[in-house]
């Protein structure tokens, strides 16, 4: 049989005509053929096939495929590669697969956390319940015919109760994994890191332009006729729309993207529930008494406190709001106070 090798951007890096016992595993496995060269080839059952975790929605590292046709066929076997990265799905559509998939998690992990919290309870009613013999301190009678009774018992109480144990930190792990997937789509949607996202997206598509221009981005230089380039362009332009379109339906909800325009010295800028005067308007964020001069206090203006001369800068994307210095003014007695 003809072992087939072929990635694409749309369905990842995948292996198929191989069969159990083959001889095939032992080499796919090994760690030396990923995108980062550090993870091997997994079988899956859905797919029918083996496949490259997280290669899929990337261009693969043709020289690791290569080297992984050639090892296979220095055993005999007879492969075909074949690597079309052109071949992607949009990034939207990317997007909604992966929080589908996060949704089934959460679920799959649910009923898991569920099937332990049962099992660790079931585990220590019976642990209770041949407990109840000892209710009173019975001891262990050496000698008597209850002896091995008695032995066996505590053996069973012990193992069930480790059970009980075992099985109630495994009802903790999968809650926890569950509620990660949970969060997947909110954690990704939070207004605040998606700007932060935005900015390093745009910065990268700067670069990628720079380089269709010949021109040295991020300390080095591109083929500027590199079709990779094309695509990169292409995908990144699409996350930026689909982020974009994330901010404006929050900023419909209500969320305020704050800028420069938003601030002037002497304003008061919300940081993490406290006020702080603003010293400085820079593009990207305002200056403020250093964040130390907090601890305790409501409103941190710019003099009289106790570390002076040190300053903190807020990115705008985590600023919670903003005062004039004349709205500020009412809490003045009261903190003076």
């Amino acid at each position: 049989m003809t072992i087939e090798i072929t990635h694409t951007r749309r369905e990842g890096t995948l292996i198929e005509g191989t069969s159990r016992n083959d001889g095939s595993a032992e080499i796919l496995r090994l760690r030396e053929y990923g995108r980062t060269q550090r993870q091997p080839f997994r079988w899956s059952r859905n797919l029918d096939c083996w496949y490259l975790p997280h290669s899929r929605d990337h261009a693969t590292y043709t020289p690791s495929l290569e080297l992984l046709a050639q090892r296979l066929r220095d055993t005999g076997f007879e492969v075909t590669l074949t690597i079309d990265n052109a071949d992607r799905r949009s990034f939207s559509e990317a997007e909604q697969d992966r929080e589908e998939k996060a949704e089934g998690r959460a679920e799959r992990f649910g009923g898991y956390a569920d099937n332990a919290a049962r099992n660790s309870e079931a585990a220590w009613k019976s642990s209770h319940e041949i407990s109840e013999r000892f209710a009173y301190g019975q001891p262990i009678l050496i000698g008597h015919h209850s002896e091995g009774r008695a032995r066996r018992d505590h053996a069973r109480m012990d193992n069930a109760m480790r059970k009980s144990i075992g099985e109630r930190d495994r009802a903790e792990h999968w809650t926890g994994r569950a509620q990660a997937a949970a969060n997947y789509e909110r954690f990704k949607k939070d207004p605040g890191r998606t700007l932060r996202r935005l900015d390093k997206l745009r910065a990268d598509l700067r670069a990628v332009e720079k380089w269709q221009r010949g021109k040295s981005a991020k300390g080095y230089s591109r083929n500027p006729n590199d079709p990779e380039l094309t695509i990169r362009h292409e995908e990144l332009t699409e996350e930026i729309e689909h982020w974009q379109q994330i901010i404006k339906d929050a900023e419909a909800e209500g969320f305020k993207v704050w800028s420069k325009a938003d601030f002037t010295r002497g304003d008061f800028v919300l940081y993490r529930g406290t006020w702080y005067e603003v010293l400085r308007v820079n593009p990207k964020s305002v200056t403020i008494p250093h964040i130390h001069n907090g601890v305790g206090q409501h409103v941190v203006r710019a003099t009289g406190n106790r570390h002076d001369d040190w300053t903190w800068t807020v990115p705008y994307d985590d600023v919670s709001g903003r005062k004039s210095a004349d709205e500020m003014q009412p809490t003045a007695p009261a903190e003076a106070a």
